[in-house]
């Protein structure tokens, strides 16, 4: 199999991309990136000399790099999206550009080739859930509630209006957050680490009351590959994490403990304009079709991504650069002073 990755030098993607020559060393893999911000090929070091890998810079809505990628490859896994919600609240139009019309660019150059697609999505498309609500699942209405999570539903519905009306063979997975190994210092988990190592203060948006389920990074690639072997095509499964549902006040507790600090490592900010309550995933479609269900238990994970991060403090100086520090200070040492 050929399997061409969007966004394969990013987070999600390049632990995909390392799973999966690791599972299927047969494989041939193709990267197909933009290396933006969060984009880095040092994430993918161990493999770059490997016959079976190859990288093409380029970006999603660039049709015509695309439709040549897409013509040679059996698989297109897309991965490649704007994804954090403070960025997508301070300017939108990134957003739209790279995960709508990209995602378009990308299934017309599928339907073209009849090539098999597979869209990672969010658990976000589903709005916010109440306390006592169940957890998110195939059938939950879709109700986003900030431009990221808004553009991430449209990629969702125009994917699979093109299973209907053009029979693409489709699959498509919501995850929850995703935690583990070469994840950009802007998202909670690495940045806390990151803060605390330097000996600076962790920024709690509010109280820390919101829920968020937690996904170790090696359970959704799991799950992706699941889905691509086993998945019915049309149909969409949601990927969540193992006992990982859990207030960000509760994370932080964990996190301050795991680095040996207290509680005065809390700077408490303003909170987020439409910060959703809690996210939870019922992933009972995938344990009963798949065969999958998540390995790794949050404090594992946790411990896990600490001992990563404390090994590669080279990877991290090298990212945070100054286009990240201007970003750090406009979306939480600015909220400080407010």
């Amino acid at each position: 199999m050929k399997i061409m990755v969007t966004g394969g030098a990013g987070f999600i993607g390049s632990n995909f991309i390392l799973y999966m020559m690791r599972e299927h060393p047969d494989y041939q893999i193709v990267n197909f990136d933009k290396l933006t911000y969060a984009g880095n090929l040092r994430n993918l070091e161990s493999v770059q000399d490997n016959p079976n890998y190859s990288f093409i810079k380029g970006d999603i809505c660039d049709r015509d790099l695309l439709f040549d990628t897409v013509k040679d490859v059996d698989v297109v896994v897309h991965l490649a999206a704007e994804s954090h919600v403070d960025r997508s609240i301070m300017d939108a139009s990134p957003f739209v550009l790279t995960n709508v019309l990209g995602t378009m660019v990308l299934l017309d150059a599928a339907l073209k080739y009849g090539k098999r697609f597979h869209h990672v999505s969010t658990d976000e498309v589903y709005g916010a859930l109440g306390l006592d609500d169940p957890g998110f699942n195939e059938q939950t209405p879709y109700d986003p509630r900030n431009p990221y999570s808004a553009c991430k539903a449209g990629s969702d519905h125009l994917v699979r209006s093109y299973f209907h009306t053009h029979e693409l063979p489709i699959t498509i997975s919501n995850c929850s957050n995703n935690y583990g190994a070469y994840q950009f210092p802007e998202k909670v988990i690495p940045l806390f680490l990151s803060n605390l190592k330097e000996g600076k203060k962790v920024p709690l948006y509010g109280v820390g009351a919101q829920i968020r389920d937690w996904i170790y990074v090696d359970d959704h690639c799991h799950g992706i590959d699941m889905i691509l072997h086993k998945g019915k095509i049309g149909e969409t499964y949601c990927l969540g994490g193992k006992d990982s549902e859990i207030t960000n006040k509760e994370l932080t507790t964990k996190i301050l403990e795991l680095c040996g600090k207290d509680e005065s490592s809390i700077e408490y900010v303003k909170d987020r304009a439409g910060h959703d309550a809690r996210y939870s995933i019922d992933y009972t479609k995938a344990k009963n079709e798949l065969g999958w269900e998540p390995q790794v238990n949050l404090e594992d994970g946790l411990r896990m991504t600490k001992e990563w991060y404390d090994a590669n403090q080279d990877w991290v100086d090298e990212i945070k650069s100054g286009d990240y520090e201007k970003y750090y200070n406009k979306q939480y040492v600015q909220r400080e002073q407010d």
